[in-house]
């Protein structure tokens, strides 16, 4: 009678351990500032979970590369994934994928083209790419009293938040606070400060005239800026403007380069995917779409921002 009391103990013990989760994590590019932070945020906070490990792999910005780590998660039994796509246009076939298999899937910080025929134990966290666009244009619109020439800097078009930040810009261009700002100019840089500041350089060497840089990212602006110092245009000539608050934007802001940006939680985003992949390999319901709101970042409020990142 004391073996079967005993036994039963254990057995009642045993049922009560909490089953570890794990998560696999594709990330559509590890070398990116934005994507780092995004990256390490989900590391750090897993930590602070009991039973949750990650296992995160590097996409290297390849779409059938992003797939095959999808099949791999699924065919290494994880509990749920967690995905930055690489092309946001893709998302359905990696949303199939994992519901064929079964498997919960949080697509984070880029939104799905399917967003809204996500199928069950699926979801996004991310923010409103409108909104970024609409805070840096506002304040460049302010900036510049409501007229002047300015040129966009776009993502890769292959990426949601590259099209909706740069049709944000064209919504209020023409329009109320902004019924003077002409857009002459808009190109594609790919995210990346090189080719900003290779696409600045063109610009000018063509003889572009423009009075601000409206960029979808920092990397871009940055670039943006190293092509006017190089070009000799003195910083207060040309407002310049991204999107992302990260540690380097924030140091050109400091420095009197940088006139505005918009702070993305990356942090917040991390948060967010890593607590409802948990909630979703548990059975418990997460909202679709789970909105990380974006902040303006000016001179007046930096200090703000400079240690959350």
């Amino acid at each position: 009678m004391r073996k079967l009391i005993l036994g039963a103990a254990v057995s009642l013990m045993l049922s009560g351990v909490a089953h570890a989760e794990t998560i696999g994590v594709s990330m559509a590019l590890f070398d990116d500032n934005f994507l780092t932070v995004l990256r390490n945020g989900m590391q750090d906070y897993s930590k602070t979970l009991k039973g949750v490990s990650l296992q995160i792999e590097d996409a290297q910005n390849d779409v059938a590369k992003q797939q095959s780590q999808i099949q791999n998660f699924v065919a290494a039994g994880v509990d749920a994934i967690i995905v930055n796509p690489v092309d946001t246009d893709a998302t359905a076939a990696m949303s199939k994928i994992a519901a064929d298999a079964g498997v919960p899937l949080i697509f984070v910080n880029r939104q799905p083209a399917n967003l809204n025929q996500l199928p069950e134990k699926q979801a996004f966290v991310g923010s409103d790419e409108h909104q970024a666009g609409t805070l840096e244009t506002q304040e460049v619109c302010r900036l510049l009293k409501g007229k002047g020439n300015a040129v966009i800097m776009m993502g890769e078009l292959s990426n949601q938040a590259a099209r909706v930040r740069t049709q944000a810009v064209k919504d209020l261009a023409g329009k109320g606070d902004c019924a003077g700002l002409k857009i002459v100019e808009e190109q594609t840089a790919n995210w990346s400060r090189t080719q900003g500041a290779d696409l600045v350089t063109n610009w000018l060497s063509a003889g572009l005239q423009f009075d601000a840089v409206i960029s979808n990212n920092d990397e871009m602006a940055i670039g943006a800026i190293q092509a006017l110092k190089a070009a000799g245009k003195p910083m207060n000539s040309v407002v310049v403007a991204g999107v992302d608050a990260t540690q380097d934007a924030l140091a050109s802001m400091s420095a009197g380069d940088l006139d505005v940006t918009v702070f993305q939680n990356a942090v917040g985003q991390g948060k967010g995917a890593v607590d409802a992949a948990v909630k979703l390999a548990k059975g418990e319901k997460v909202e679709r779409n789970v909105n990380i709101p974006f902040e303006l970042v000016t001179p007046a409020n930096l200090s703000k921002y400079q240690n959350k990142n």
